[in-house]
């Protein structure tokens, strides 16, 4: 306990030092912590590399949850504090003088904060797009091409640790994470992406697989949640903390509790499977337009654009379970909409124009 008080007593200082010294980068900072959004993986990665490539898109969702659900997980068993709550309740500052810490609209994460969620998501997500990125180079055989691509690989991962880094100072910097929190989601990240580099069964994973792996995950983290809950443990301590301290009650947001998070991340899953086995997909993105560049454009445009539409419709969340249902039925038909509904509408259209002219 003494020395776990003495990292966060270090992390304090650096949060500090941060805010004080950087804060001419607050808008930038608030940016990186918007990119690093595990959420942004399904509004707008997934629909640009789904339509690129379906394997790294179907990869991409993979790793999204199952990273997440690991990040779940760790979260309630390492019972991580949030620096803007501990300083208020932490007795090693002598005469009650804690450090005064800036909170923004962002800050109120009601979870518990090890591992970062956000730093864990960046670096799946990215070393899923970096490592596909590539692999289409690894393949030039020329002396030329084994430099251009050695180049590229240079390239490629100092943008991801440019982006990692970004992320890890902008979550330190709001006050919603100590430095050491961020350290390990990003290279748990790093872990969970690389373990999907060699499982390439999810590529053939059947609408079966895909409800069992659902089911697994949620009566796995329900029934740790419940067993620890009849041995007095409150998996849940942190929410209230967060209510107590967040310097604005309309920050907290039920969208950043533990059950949130999971209900979200089954239902996109969920969304894959179905969109992935259903007679739509295999008509539109195993069809001869499948393969056109038109095509895979138009899939991009009307996905983003559809997907936009869907961040304006706004969940209830005045009764919370009626919450959760709505969130995971919502983040099915995300991927649902990517996998499915729009390629088989683009390609209901251009058969329809094909024919005029013909």
């Amino acid at each position: 306990a003494i020395k776990m008080d003495l990292l966060h007593s270090n992390g304090v200082l650096i949060i500090q030092h941060l805010q004080r010294d950087y804060r001419a980068y607050q808008d930038f900072l608030n940016f990186m912590s918007h990119v690093g959004d595990p959420r942004n993986i399904f509004s707008i990665y997934f629909p640009l590399w789904f339509q690129l490539n379906q394997v790294v898109g179907t990869k991409m969702i993979w790793v999204a949850v199952i990273g997440d659900w690991f990040n779940l997980i760790f979260k309630w068993i390492l019972f991580g504090h949030r620096p803007y709550w501990w300083v208020q309740e932490t007795m090693i500052y002598p005469n009650q003088s804690s450090p005064c810490l800036q909170q923004f609209p962002i800050t109120c994460e009601t979870g518990p904060g090890s591992p970062s969620g956000h730093a864990m998501g960046s670096s799946c997500v990215w070393y899923v797009m970096v490592t596909a990125a590539l692999g289409y180079t690894v393949r030039w055989k020329d002396k030329s091409a084994v430099t251009l691509h050695r180049l590229t690989w240079s390239f490629l991962w100092s943008i991801f640790w440019i982006i990692q880094i970004s992320v890890c100072i902008s979550r330190v910097f709001i006050a919603t994470h100590f430095p050491h929190q961020v350290i390990i989601g990003v290279f748990a990240g790093i872990l969970v992406a690389e373990a999907f580099e060699h499982t390439p069964a999810i590529q053939t994973a059947s609408l079966r697989m895909y409800i069992t792996t659902n089911l697994f995950l949620f009566i796995f983290a329900l029934g740790f949640y419940l067993v620890l809950k009849l041995l007095d443990i409150d998996l849940l301590w942190s929410v209230p903390k967060a209510k107590k301290w967040c310097a604005n009650p309309d920050w907290i947001n039920i969208d950043t509790t533990p059950f949130a998070g999971l209900v979200r991340n089954l239902g996109a899953l969920f969304g894959l499977g179905l969109g992935i086995n259903s007679e739509m997909f295999i008509t539109s993105c195993k069809g001869k337009n499948s393969c056109k560049l038109n095509f895979r454009i138009l899939c991009i445009a009307a996905s983003l654009t559809t997907l936009q539409l869907y961040n304006l419709i706004k969940i209830p969340t005045h009764t919370e379970y009626l919450f959760y249902i709505l969130s995971f039925c919502k983040s099915a038909a995300v991927p649902l909409t990517v996998v499915a509904l729009v390629p088989y509408c683009v390609h209901s259209l251009m058969r329809t124009t094909e024919k005029k002219l013909n």
